[in-house]
């Protein structure tokens, strides 16, 4: 799952973690891990893991899939288990969170006639919603979020392909991340940029309900005199890193900007440094932490933190 077979950062062992709501396609993400050589284990009790990784290092990537069937599943047990797999020095892991909107969730149920596993006994909805909640926190936590809303099992897997085959020379997982300062630093971050110095468009009236996303809001940031220099500067830093990221066989990036609320400045400059990435024929996912805990909250609606 390295480019070229390179090395892994003194690291022994590759872990992809994958999980998301019951239908999301976490089986076929499996299956499709199993194709490019991985060893899949599916919903491995929590407290059996650290046997496995005390033990010999498998010489392949190991690709777990964890979810709410779990016997021993709980929010803060796999988030437990996260952190305690990112501090270990003979880890590299991964966390890959399948998404997929509720409506969508709730058609496949119809369509296969399957019990959702919170709600056997009642309707589908219900579940989702539960399995929603539960899921919320790890969520945030992950690594690679795809949304699966819109594929076909067909498009998953290609996408899939795309992120995790070995044969592709330049595989390196990139995401670019929002965040509000007063909610902490997400886990993980490679690189951090505070865009805090930057014209707040809270402050102004008409923008303070939009976040970031809304062009009104990202031509408002522009504006500041100081955005395009601080703008160039950091994409030329990205820019040269992440070929020698490659070479040193790092397989995943992420790239912070915050300010203070996660709602304007921050989420600006991550689509921004996002699309360059994504024009330069990176792999490149892009996650709004504050926007997100809103609960995907739309550039035309969105209520306002100082951002």
């Amino acid at each position: 799952m390295r480019p070229n077979g390179q090395a892994r950062s003194q690291k022994s062992q590759q872990v992809i973690l994958i999980t998301g709501p019951s239908g999301a396609g976490r089986s076929t993400a499996e299956n499709v891990l199993e194709d490019l050589g991985c060893e899949t284990i599916d919903n491995l009790p929590l407290s059996l893991l650290p046997r496995l990784i005390d033990g010999v290092p498998m010489g392949r990537p190991l690709a777990l899939g964890i979810d709410v069937r779990n016997r021993e599943f709980s929010t803060q047990a796999v988030l437990d288990m996260i952190a305690q797999l990112s501090s270990d020095p003979r880890i590299d892991l991964e966390v890959l969170y399948l998404d997929c909107r509720a409506d969508v969730l709730s058609r496949r149920y119809s369509e296969t006639r399957r019990r959702h596993p919170l709600a056997p006994a009642e309707a589908p909805e219900l579940g989702i919603k539960r399995e929603f909640d539960l899921l919320e926190r790890i969520r945030l936590r992950s690594d690679i979020l795809l949304d699966t809303s819109d594929l076909t099992p067909h498009d998953l897997r290609a996408e899939l392909k795309r992120w995790f085959d070995a044969e592709d020379a330049r595989r390196l997982a990139v995401s670019v991340h929002s965040f509000s300062y007063k909610r902490g630093v997400p886990n993980g971050i490679d690189l951090l940029f505070d865009c805090r110095f930057l014209a707040n468009p809270y402050w102004e009236k008409p923008l303070r309900r939009l976040d970031g996303r809304d062009q009104r809001v990202a031509d408002y940031v522009a504006a500041d005199p100081r955005s395009a220099t601080f703008f160039d500067k950091t994409r030329d830093l990205v820019r040269f890193l992440l070929p020698a990221y490659v070479d040193e066989g790092k397989a995943h990036l992420s790239i912070g900007f915050g300010c203070t609320g996660g709602q304007h400045r921050s989420v600006v400059l991550a689509e921004r440094m996002a699309r360059a990435l994504a024009e330069d024929e990176w792999q490149v996912s892009i996650r709004h932490h504050e926007l997100e805990r809103r609960g995907h909250v739309s550039a035309s609606t969105g209520s306002g933190d100082k951002g």
